[in-house]
Formats: structure tokens, sequence, C-alpha cells
């Protein structure tokens, strides 16, 4: 990667509400890495909501703002694998429907493992986490981003979250059975057939406790917030870290 390169950190709205030390985390560790890395702090939601939910039209005032916010850095690098993918694969779709300009993100946004592993190439991280962690793998994070390979195709097994984790020194990295079945949040799938969302939630979170992890880490907090919720009212004996948490972990 050019280091003279201008990296925009895009913090998605829910983890900006709830799970702020991911993105504290995530600019951390950026500027550890002696990366150039600026936080627009006029930036908003990215649409997503608003076109999962089938108004793609009430998102286009979102999708204009988020290029036009981001339009001058080299890179834009979040820690959320769903917002970045449906930046990615979405934004311009949305826009050519619309009969909207061509979309200038999509080939410069990255989700932040994605960044650390292709772009900047990391070797090493500082500090240690001695802790045994179970890898969530999210769907937008799989199919959309490829943090992994998907389980149903006959190719060569790799996890680029794996990867970036065995750099930090005392993490034991484990994978549970079906290892990248869906968690059943879903955004408003979870709210729609709440029932199956919630027993989604359960089989997932039994497969990561049955690893003997004292953590699920995954790329999307929003997932680890749906299994977290489970694991709280079912009093089980789990906790909940996001990747960029641990990489971060002793800066």
């Amino acid at each position: 990667m050019d280091h003279l390169a201008k990296i925009g950190l895009f913090i998605p709205c829910y983890v900006n509400a709830v799970f702020p030390e991911v993105g504290i985390a995530t600019y951390k560790l950026l500027k550890q890495l002696g990366i150039d890395v600026d936080y627009p702090v006029d930036q908003t939601c990215c649409g997503q909501p608003m076109a999962n939910a089938g108004f793609e039209g009430k998102s286009l005032p979102l999708i204009h703002k988020f290029n036009d916010l981001f339009d001058t850095y080299d890179y834009v690098v979040g820690p959320s694998a769903s917002c970045v993918a449906f930046v990615k694969e979405n934004h311009p779709h949305i826009l050519a429907a619309h009969g909207q300009h061509q979309c200038q993100m999509s080939g410069k946004i990255y989700e932040v493992c994605e960044f650390l592993h292709d772009i900047v190439k990391v070797e090493k991280f500082p500090g240690a986490f001695p802790h045994k962690v179970s890898v969530h793998n999210s769907c937008h994070g799989v199919r959309e981003l490829h943090l992994s390979s998907p389980s149903e195709l006959h190719t060569p097994r790799y996890s680029k979250i794996k990867d970036l984790l065995s750099l930090k020194e005392g993490v034991e990295v484990f994978e549970p059975q079906r290892v990248d079945e869906c968690c059943g949040f879903g955004g408003m799938f979870a709210i729609e057939e709440d029932a199956v969302s919630v027993q989604m939630g359960k089989d997932k979170l039994r497969n990561h406790i049955a690893t003997g992890a004292e953590y699920v880490t995954g790329a999307d907090s929003s997932c680890l917030m749906h299994m977290q919720g489970i694991a709280r009212r079912e009093k089980l004996p789990i906790q909940f870290i996001h990747v960029v948490e641990i990489l971060a972990a002793g800066l």
C-alpha cells in the first residue's frame, strides 16, 4: 500500500451508537500501523436499512451524501462487513436503477480485516490477547466480501480473519461446526421472523460454545449483538468481541 494514501474511516450508525469501542479500536489500530486515517464527522447512515426494507428510493439521499463525503479519500475503511458490502455491492445498482451518476465508492471501500489483509498486508500486530476465540463468519463477509471461503463451494479453504488473528500473540483460534451457517440476525428478518431468528441464534451459539472458546469474534457487530442478547437471556458462559478489538488489544 502507498503509505501516502489517505484513508476515510467509515463508522456505521449502529457501531457509533451501540459499539463505539469498535470504532475507537479501528482508528487506534490504523494509526498504530502508520496509516493516515481521517474520520469525517458529518457521516450518516449508508442507506442499508431503507433499501433492505424495500424502500431503495429513500436511501438515495444517503448514498449521495456518502459518496460526496468520502470522494476525496484513496480508500474508505469500515469495521462492518454488512455495511461495507452494502456500499460496495448495492450503491452502484441503486444509483443506476434511478438514473443517477456512477458510484465512486464501490472500488475503494474495504472492510477493515479485508483492508489489513489484502492492502496493508500486515505481518504482525503489537500486544497480546491470551484467550480462546471462536470465529463467527457472517454471511455478508463470506459471500459478498470473500473474507473466507464459502463452505458450499469445493474451493481451497481460507479465512482472512483467522490469518490476521494468527499474527496476534496469545490468541487460540477455533471455528464452530457449520462454520459459516447464518446466526439468524439479518436486520429486517430478525424483526419479521423473530422466532426463527432467535432459534437460529441459539443453534449457532451452541456450536460456538462447544468449541470451548471464551469469546465469539467476527467482523460484524450486528451478528455478535444478536448472539450476545441470546447469551445474556439464557445466562450462557460466553463473551463477545469484534475482531478489530482483539487486533488492537494492548494499544
